[in-house]
């Protein structure tokens, strides 16, 4: 387990620098600091001074990769990408580039918790709920319940979560006014704010989750161990609880666990409809900023956290089967 834990450590350190340089050329090759200094100042008719100056501030005057001016190590330390990529490896966020921008850590901070009071209970809410769903589905199979319920989950898949959360405000926040449109606040005020987003984007994801999960329970059902445990008297509930969704973890640990960096980061289309400050709606402003210092943050840490979930997944594995190895 040790080696393993230590060679994911490895792997995670080379990906997360790989990532690091591709955000960075991608990022360079469409922009030049002197492009991102005059969206920042206000437009074409910015001086050449102000653009110098800005640059100074941010650290943007320097060479990109290679400083052929310096002597020694400092040819690759002081240049940008040392300065605004290889400083993250250190969880160095940084400042941001934008004028009302400050620290970038500072805001991470602040915004990551609003994204996990979203986040967190839109998780558990999902793997139960499609859980169950799929479950009720496979236990009624072939019956009306189960067909209206599988046309039920393509409806969901087809809808655009934009619909959901169109209809969603109209209905709850101006006709039936139980809960505010949009806006948040600290507190166990936030729960007003976060109940009409998370079931909205709980219906939106639950078609897809609970189709795949039937999909895995109806194959299960049809093996040897199933038909055994039937054999022994067992009751049908006791054989999808017991059996069927035991021996269907490890994909359901798969799916939902890949699902979790996407969550945590925040859904953007719903934090920015809602009006939300967590880090979804941070990327949506830092993109029409052109922000390069926030954008590459925030690149950092979904590689980062996406690296740490699927080695916890694959642990997962050693819990939900004890069959399974780590070597």
């Amino acid at each position: 387990m040790l080696n393993f834990i230590l060679r994911r450590i490895g792997y995670g350190v080379l990906i997360l620098l790989g990532v690091n340089l591709a955000t960075f050329i991608l990022f360079f090759a469409v922009n030049t600091p002197d492009d991102m200094a005059r969206l920042n100042l206000g437009g074409k008719r910015v001086t050449q001074e102000a653009i110098e100056k800005w640059k100074a501030e941010r650290g943007y005057d320097k060479p990109l990769f290679i400083n052929a001016q310096a002597q020694g190590s400092a040819q690759i330390t002081d240049t940008v990408f040392w300065d605004r990529s290889v400083s993250l490896m250190a969880l160095d966020f940084g400042r941001a580039d934008s004028e009302s921008a400050g620290d970038i850590g500072h805001e991470v901070g602040q915004r990551m918790v609003v994204s996990l009071q979203m986040a967190l209970p839109l998780f558990v809410l999902q793997v139960v709920a499609s859980t169950a769903f799929a479950l009720l589905l496979v236990m009624f199979r072939n019956s009306r319940l189960d067909f209206w319920g599988v046309v039920s989950c393509v409806l969901m898949l087809s809808i655009s979560s934009l619909f959901y959360i169109i209809v969603g405000q109209y209905l709850f926040s101006r006709v039936l006014k139980l809960v505010p449109i949009s806006g948040y606040a600290p507190g166990l005020d936030a729960i007003k704010f976060l109940v009409l987003p998370i079931g909205l984007s709980l219906i939106a994801r639950l078609g897809g989750e609970a189709r795949l999960y039937r999909a895995m329970f109806l194959e299960e059902i049809g093996k040897d161990y199933v038909r055994t445990a039937r054999a022994k008297g067992l009751g049908e509930a006791a054989v999808m609880f017991r059996h069927v969704l035991r021996n269907a973890l490890i994909p359901i640990v798969t799916s939902a666990g890949s699902y979790l960096p996407y969550v945590f980061l925040g859904s953007l289309v719903f934090e920015s409809f809602f009006g939300l400050p967590g880090l979804g709606a941070y990327v949506i402003e830092a993109i029409g900023k052109q922000d390069f210092a926030v954008v590459r943050t925030m690149v950092f840490v979904g590689s980062l956290l996406y690296i740490a979930t699927y080695a916890l997944i694959d642990i997962a594995y050693t819990w939900v089967d004890p069959r399974v190895r780590l070597s």
